[in-house]
């Protein structure tokens, strides 16, 4: 607690920026006019009272005094340690200033009151903890600096209040702060406005320590860093030197690298910019790796590189006619190409409006016709680098138009890859399986593909990795798919459509003779002269072991053929050279798979009841053969109306509505009974109910089915048919022709019929073919039942088949 004394008059030594408290002794320079005047004019009061001078040590901040000041008298007057003249001023007691007021000399005299500070004895419990945890945060800050002695002294204080102003030596304190312990008068909350003054500034300093160790230990990692990259730079010159290098190799230094490249010049301005960038980088940024990559991707492609094409546009045809046979729609455009370029390049126009002259084809067709294998004899042919692309499954737009730089592990697209590792800007990219691209949210592929294979674009192809402008104008595109419905409509839009529509027999016993067969006796590790396959067993693999679009199953085929006979002679049980027939296949690799309708016993044929109908279709794997079978259902258990089974589409299911109110209503002019109709149930069923299908040429087909059954009469074994029927009869015309043909021939159907608009697509069906056919273009409904249907016999129409 404070109490107050007898009131004094004293003379005023300010004190800017600096506060002493009670027990503190401070030297202060007399060169200072108040100083001065304080202190004269205090030992010319004390000359009448004998004793020692007395000042009022008042601080002032910014020219405001503070309302409590401290008593100090002067020990000594003489000169500081710098030769000026000073005094030796010791605080006593704190002073409450009150009035101004007179006095001898030029100082500023006040009247002040003396404040005495009474400490309760003994202590209570909490000031003996406050005490000792002064000191002990005390003596920790001061055991840091190594201020021992100091340490000393502080723990012999047991006074509150002098050891809460021993806390005014304390440097880390602001004038503020000083001046607030100053006008603190209760020792208890003096001592404990220093300890928090004390606590916060250690944990200020354990903060501020711990970042600076945190900083030197990064700044030793980095110069350990710089130390050991140095030391390897140091160990890579010794070993160049080893090894006869010269000092400053070309591939290190990319400004001259880039100089001497063979750049566009737009290119060659980006290079340098980001060599510019490399150079200004550390060796630690991270920065510094990515441009390092960029300059090695754009130094490796092949800017200006071009390979010669090969103008002999016989010698092309010679080396398409014999690596492929058939598929003339694609040696016919190569040759024309071909014969293009040359006469462009006669004339000087191999650049028109900045474009070249390359081209995108779609190749179309089912599995195992060789389109993929017609790219690498298109860029033989032309004499150019092929390369191919696969795209099946590729769901992410960045495989095609590339990553942007800022993503870790960046890369070019699979275009720009595929221009690198052809190494030249006009190659033969083949983009495999285009119809199979994917998209999720990682975006479309698709329509990344779209500038790609634009002519008019692609001369300015941007890919997101480079981002500088690409030349692919010069490229020959091949793309190739199995299902064109599969393909965007604005991607195959700047495509040239190519349709390969599969193989005659004739052709797949030309391709097993001249590819298929000598590249399996390779592989079985045989010799030409040792296993001879003759023309008959050729035809009859083709014919009833396989029956497809392409020749995958023929070459399967002929490889199982030929592993039996070389097993057979290392077991000791066939001789070689050996010729196998096709007596011998039954034996070798067991019973035919495929054996035509118009080959089984007539018994045992699907068309030998009523309501049978062979129909053609055309799937992903090229033409086929389909069934379709009716039957109606007993009048006294099966419910009326039409059951539809075969996982059939609407369009499908649209077409057996048609049938079925077609043969209602037109039933008695082809003198068929149609009461059955109205009362039994109509069931249509499509084998192979596993498959999905779907499509409008079944039309005829399945009223074809159901005339059948209701006249009892039964279909033609060597006819099979195609076309969508209307609600008045009228054949309509449908797609796929040539597929269906193919698939007809093989199957060993000799007629077809087909609808009469039509017509023209036989152009595109191949000679040979067409001379084992006999195909009929009609145009109603009542011609194909003319045609189909065989002639009636007597009680014929009354033995209507009944759904069990």
């Amino acid at each position: 607690m404070a109490s107050t004394s007898t009131p004094l008059t004293l003379p005023v030594l300010p004190l800017d920026g600096e506060v002493v408290l009670p027990g503190m002794v401070v030297p202060l320079d007399l060169s200072d006019a108040d100083v001065r005047a304080a202190v004269e004019a205090a030992q010319a009061a004390a000359r009448a009272t004998s004793g020692k001078p007395k000042v009022l040590l008042v601080p002032r901040n910014d020219g405001a005094y503070a309302s409590t000041g401290v008593l100090g008298t002067v020990e000594q007057v003489g000169r500081l340690a710098d030769g000026d003249p000073g005094a030796l001023i010791r605080g006593r007691s704190r002073v409450r200033i009150g009035a101004g007021t007179t006095g001898p000399g030029a100082a500023l005299w006040v009247e002040g009151t003396s404040l005495d500070e009474n400490v309760p004895d003994p202590l209570p419990g909490h000031v003996t903890e406050l005490v000792k945890e002064y000191k002990a945060l005390a003596s920790a800050w001061l055991k840091k600096r190594g201020a021992w002695q100091v340490v000393d002294r502080v723990q012999a204080i047991d006074d509150v209040s002098a050891l809460a102003d021993n806390s005014g030596y304390s440097p880390f304190l602001t004038l503020d702060q000083k001046i607030q312990l100053l006008e603190t008068a209760d020792p208890v909350a003096r001592l404990k406005l220093a300890t928090q003054q004390l606590r916060d500034h250690i944990a200020e300093q354990d903060v501020a320590e711990t970042i600076a160790k945190d900083v030197q230990e990064g700044v030793d990692k980095q110069q350990r860093e710089f130390l050991l990259r140095r030391q390897l730079e140091a160990v890579r010159k010794e070993l160049r030197e080893l090894n006869g290098e010269q000092k400053g190799e070309e591939s290190d230094d990319y400004r001259a690298r880039v100089e001497a490249a063979d750049l566009p010049e737009k290119v060659r301005e980006a290079a340098l910019k980001e060599v510019d960038k490399l150079e200004r980088s550390s060796d630690q940024s991270p920065e510094g790796s990515w441009i390092r990559t960029w300059l090695d991707t754009v130094l490796e492609l092949p800017w200006n590189e071009r390979t010669e094409d090969a103008y002999d546009i016989q010698g092309a045809k010679a080396v398409l006619d014999a690596e492929h046979a058939g598929l003339e729609d694609v040696k016919e455009r190569i040759t024309e190409y071909l014969a293009v370029r040359k006469r462009r390049a006669e004339r000087g126009l191999g650049v028109v409006g900045g474009r070249r002259g390359g081209a995108v084809l779609a190749l179309v067709g089912p599995p195992g016709v060789g389109k993929t294998s017609l790219g690498e004899s298109v860029a033989h042919a032309m004499g150019r680098k092929f390369v191919r692309v696969a795209l099946g499954g590729v769901r992410d737009e960045a495989e095609i138009r590339g990553h942007r730089r800022t993503y870790v592990g960046a890369l070019p697209g699979r275009v720009v890859r595929a221009i690198k590792e052809a190494g030249s800007m006009n190659p033969v990219v083949l983009l495999d399986e285009i119809d199979k691209v994917g998209s999720d949210f990682r975006g479309d592929p698709a329509a990344a593909l779209l500038e790609v294979l634009d002519p008019a674009q692609n001369h300015t192809f941007r890919d997101h990795y480079l981002e500088v402008e690409l030349d692919l104008s010069d490229v020959v595109f091949l793309a190739t798919a199995n299902v064109l419905e599969a393909i965007p409509e604005a991607l195959l839009d700047r495509m040239e459509l190519v349709r390969l529509d599969g193989y005659t027999e004739d052709e797949k016993v030309v391709i097993a003779r001249d590819h298929l067969v000598p590249r399996q006796l390779e592989r079985a590790g045989l010799e030409k002269d040792e296993v001879t396959l003759d023309e008959s067993a050729l035809r009859k693999l083709a014919g009833e072991y396989t029956r497809e679009a392409g020749v995958r199953n023929l070459e399967r085929s002929v490889a199982r053929l030929l592993r039996k006979v070389a097993a057979q002679h290392e077991l000791g049980e066939r001789k070689l050279p050996f010729t196998v027939t096709d007596e011998h296949l039954r034996d070798l690799i067991g019973r035919p798979h495929h054996v035509p309708e118009s080959a089984q016993d007539p018994a045992e044929r699907r068309t030998a009841v009523p309501g049978v109908a062979t129909g053609l279709a055309v799937t992903g794997a090229g033409g086929d053969v389909l069934f379709v079978e009716a039957s109606l259902a007993d009048p006294e258990t099966g419910a009326a109306g039409l059951t539809l089974t075969g996982q059939l589409g609407d369009v499908m299911k649209e077409s057996a509505q048609i049938a079925l109110s077609f043969l209602r209503s037109h039933g008695a002019e082809l003198e068929l009974p149609v009461a059955d109709l109205k009362d039994r149930g109509v069931h249509i069923h499509f084998p192979a109910g596993a498959v999905p299908k779907d499509g409008p040429s079944a039309g005829i087909t399945m009223t074809t089915a159901l005339a059948s059954l209701l006249s009892g009469r039964l279909v033609r074994t060597d006819v099979a048919m195609t076309g969508e029927v209307s609600l008045t009869g009228r054949v309509l015309p449908i797609g796929g022709v040539k597929q269906k043909l193919l698939a007809a021939h093989r199957a060993g159907v000799t007629t077809v019929i087909i609808p009469k608009r039509n017509e023209p697509d036989l152009d595109d069906v191949p000679a040979e073919v067409l001379d084992k056919l006999d195909v009929h273009a009609v145009t109603d409904v009542r011609q194909v039942l003319e045609l189909a249907l065989s002639p009636a016999t007597n009680g014929a129409a009354s033995e209507v088949p009944v759904a069990a």
